[in-house]
């Protein structure tokens, strides 16, 4: 089991642009201050996404409600936006086979369905409505805050249906939030539903390593311990502040380096699999809410990451990472085993010219494809580098998920930004809620009405 981030097309010997020794040397001080600066933030406690063994208990209260929860389920609905709702999205995609809802009961080896509700167009929540048998349903309401007004909306929809079909809210509802404060909080404690809490330490796009990815994962009997084995062990890799010992340090540095240095802020992300490519949705969350910040002194900062699935994005994307602008740095995800692998067959019929494919299997031409489009970018002086990954499974994901959370931090320390809040998003939230009359934001009535008013000379 390995998880191996390899640099070598982001360094000056393969990229113009890259950093050559003198410039990694130069970098020591600022790496130096990024993980003194990450150290502080674990004194001062705010970084709970690292402290698994302290989650140990909660984990075992989730692992022992889901044993008895997940009997005769057909379908587990996640209500979540964000962090509360991509984690769950990517260890289904991830960890159950292929197109997992769309399989029989035996196929599914009687376990449920999963499906994520992380918005609130209505068509998406009445189609869902119309699948789902809710007294074979299990809902999970995930905000810490318990306030987050989508999915507080589909909560309240959910309760409704529940009611009027004379099911218990206990029996069908398990809210994942804040161990003391919010609505959902008290509502569990009048009425006994089960709850599940998120440390007050854990942010949204930080928590998918408490239950907000733990619940449904053991409701579906993933192995969770491995999941947070392999974050641990990533982890555990990730605290020197030397770059060939630290990956995430490496993976943070030298995209920062990258952008400010030759203006490559947009980061894209390509798994070579289709496990894995719900963890591109995961990451231009995390790496996007995090990073993309004002800094003290008025600066706008932070890079623009871009999800992108190989082979598929080789016939989309891939034309313009390589020879569109130069502003790009391309990561591949490239899995080194598939044990599901097919081989390609030959037959008497096939065409002489296709005779090349003769021998091979479908795991080694996506592996082919990654190094070549990997040699290829760099040819064309185009920034990469590659995580090699073992295989897909749980205790690969968690090393996933921390590498990628870590490095989050590191980088914050590079560019000079808080990556735990989000204050970017704030004012549309607040705004909404003036306009549906929420009585703690009438004073922004004043703001609603300075708003540029649509012109209708310029309606089209």
């Amino acid at each position: 089991m390995a998880i191996r981030l390899d640099v070598s097309g982001m360094l000056r010997r393969a990229v113009p642009t890259g950093p050559d020794a003198a410039a990694l040397d130069a970098l020591g001080p600022r790496l130096a201050a990024a993980v003194q600066a990450f150290e502080a933030r674990v004194r001062e406690g705010v970084l709970g996404f690292r402290d698994l063994e302290a989650q140990a208990g909660e984990r075992a209260r989730v692992l022992d409600w889901a044993a008895t929860a997940r009997r005769g389920l057909d379908d587990v609905v996640v209500l979540g936006i964000g962090g509360s709702a991509l984690g769950a999205v990517c260890l289904r995609t991830a960890l159950l086979p292929r197109d997992w809802n769309a399989r029989s009961a035996d196929q599914r080896d009687g376990r449920p369905r999963l499906h994520v509700l992380d918005n609130v167009d209505p068509r998406s929540v009445a189609g869902l409505l119309e699948l789902l048998d809710l007294a074979r349903t299990r809902v999970l309401v995930v905000s810490k805050s318990g306030s987050t007004a989508e999915t507080m909306a589909q909560y309240l929809l959910l309760r409704d249906r529940l009611a009027a079909q004379g099911l218990s809210a206990r029996e069908h509802l398990a809210f994942i939030t804040d161990p003391d404060k919010g609505a959902l909080r008290k509502v569990a404690a009048a009425e006994g539903i089960p709850a599940f809490e998120v440390p007050p330490n854990v942010g949204g796009r930080f928590s998918v390593l408490s239950p907000v990815g733990t619940v449904p994962a053991a409701l579906f009997g993933l192995d969770v311990q491995a999941l947070i084995d392999g974050a641990i062990a990533m982890r555990d890799r990730c605290t020197s502040a030397q770059l060939r010992e630290n990956p995430a340090l490496a993976f943070a540095a030298l995209q920062w380096h990258a952008h400010e240095t030759a203006g490559q802020g947009a980061h894209v992300l390509m798994p070579y699999s289709d496990a894995l490519r719900d963890l591109g949705p995961w990451f231009v969350q995390l790496w996007a809410e995090s990073l993309g910040k004002r800094t003290a002194d008025g600066r706008h900062v932070g890079p623009t990451p871009i999800a992108a699935v190989g082979a598929t994005d080789q016939h989309a994307q891939v034309q313009l990472f390589m020879e569109g602008p130069r502003d790009k740095t391309v990561t591949f995800v490239d899995v080194e085993s598939h044990p599901d692998d097919l081989g390609i067959p030959h037959g008497d019929g096939a065409p002489a010219d296709l005779a090349y494919l003769r021998g091979h299997t479908f795991g080694e031409l996506l592996r082919t494809e990654c190094r070549a489009t990997a040699g290829a970018l760099a040819r064309g002086g185009r920034p990469t580098m590659t995580l090699r990954v073992s295989q897909v499974d749980a205790w690969h994901l968690g090393g996933l998920f921390m590498f990628f959370e870590l490095a989050t931090i590191y980088a914050a320390g590079l560019y000079g930004i808080d990556p735990l809040d989000q204050p970017g998003v704030e004012l549309g939230k607040q705004l909404t809620y003036y306009q549906f009359g929420h009585p703690q934001w009438q004073g922004m009535r004043e703001i609603w009405e300075s708003l540029p008013a649509s012109d209708p000379h310029w309606v089209l």
